[in-house]
């Protein structure tokens, strides 16, 4: 149900907190004051399953989508599997890889799943591209390309960093914002959100929408969060992400792991302390009556509660404490049964523990594989030769990165 007369506080919490831009803020403070004749806002976001699996970058939308909802707005969620199958060009310097009908269809399954851990369902409207873009024929698609210009296309940043650059761009890749405006139109949207990455794609639907008679959406764009290595945007290609369904006391560590420049943009993305709080911490930590740490932990601790529970959370930190402030190795290490010996770089890859070989090599030369021979009542021996064989003995630990353990069991 639409609330009557939302505070000027609960707007100023929508349209500020983590928020990188409003394009026509001052139209769409009225629409969240006075309301839409009645009626609730269309509140569009636009989601590429180019991936089975989710970040907690993705997260941050998501929330602010949640913010809509909690004042009775709908918000219209597009599974872009066309989209999704030229792939999108924002942010690129390359053409991105597009995916298979099959491969979109299958990644699609768990996207949902994972977007009403956050967003609730009996507020949502799920649409898929096909329910319009299957219909269009020929004619339907050139009449689309002629709605915007080449030399439009070529002021988006990263398409005029490319052609400056020579590297190639497909003309598939101009229909993707096309593609992705043309949704506000078939959904009739009041506003989208999006990352800052997606600015040009979301006016390219706010220019759409008079051509067919309606008016145009109102854009919210949200900072996004960088990754663990505290500079690049989160993402899955740079492998510097945490899973929204990692376990409570992994994503607890990889959270402490953050440089503590990034804790601000953390808490007011993903979290609800209040700012005069969060001013606080930075002017009690800028004096030196703060530790960063305690803060980390705070923020740690509120957003594993975000995406598990209270619980969860608490004993996320109790491991993490146990781990790295008291040097203890972890109580629930996983077993790994080995039934011969093996080359460490093959072990690490064949227990999960990195994505490739490329991934194991650099960790050992990192300094970041150990061995304790002896289980929890040995001395750890570092690995540095990636030709090391690691032979069965029972009971002995593998330490990889920072949080990541094996048991070998013969």
């Amino acid at each position: 149900m639409l609330k009557q007369s939302p505070t000027n506080k609960e707007i100023d919490h929508i349209l500020k907190r983590g928020v990188a831009l409003v394009e026509k803020e001052a139209d769409l403070r009225r629409l969240l004051l006075e309301g839409n004749k009645g009626e609730p806002l269309r509140v569009k976001l636009g989601v590429d399953p180019t991936h089975y699996d989710l970040t907690i970058g993705h997260a941050v939308v998501f929330r602010k989508l949640r913010q809509f909802q909690k004042l009775g707005h709908k918000t219209v969620v597009v599974i872009g599997d066309w989209t999704a199958r030229l792939g999108d060009p924002s942010g690129r310097v390359e053409a991105r890889k597009a995916l298979s009908a099959e491969q979109v269809a299958e990644n699609s399954k768990t996207y949902l799943d994972q977007f009403f851990r956050i967003v609730d369902s009996e507020q949502t409207e799920v649409h898929r591209q096909t329910e319009w873009f299957d219909k269009f024929d020929l004619g339907d698609a050139i009449k689309l390309l002629g709605y915007k210009t080449v030399a439009q296309m070529l002021e988006r940043d990263d398409f005029s960093k490319r052609y400056k650059s020579g590297i190639e761009i497909s003309l598939a890749e101009f229909m993707y914002p096309l593609l992705q405006g043309y949704d506000s139109v078939a959904l009739r949207s009041d506003v989208e959100l999006g990352g800052t990455d997606q600015t040009f794609n979301l006016l390219v639907g706010r220019d759409l929408q008079p051509i067919f008679g309606q008016a145009s959406q109102q854009i919210l764009t949200m900072n996004l969060i960088v990754g663990l290595d505290g500079e690049k945007k989160m993402g899955k290609s740079l492998d510097n992400y945490i899973s929204m369904t990692a376990p409570a006391k992994d994503m607890f560590g990889k959270l402490m792991s953050l440089p503590d420049k990034t804790m601000r943009t953390y808490f007011e993305a993903l979290t609800e302390i209040d700012e005069e709080e969060l001013d606080e911490f930075d002017r009690k930590m800028a004096e030196g009556t703060l530790n960063p740490r305690d803060v980390k932990l705070r923020m740690a601790r509120e957003i594993v509660t975000e995406f598990h529970n209270a619980e969860a959370a608490q004993e996320g930190q109790e491991a993490f404490i146990r781990q790295f402030s008291e040097r203890k190795l972890p109580t629930d290490i996983p077993d790994y049964h080995l039934a011969a010996s093996q080359n460490v770089v093959e072990l690490i890859v064949s227990a999960g523990l990195a994505a490739s070989n490329n991934k194991a090599r650099e960790l050992i030369k990192q300094g970041g594989v150990s061995l304790f021979a002896r289980g929890e009542s040995g001395e750890s021996e570092r690995i540095t030769d990636p030709n090391t064989t690691i032979e069965v003995i029972d009971g002995a630990i593998l330490k990889v990165g920072k949080r990541q353990h094996i048991r070998i069991k013969a």
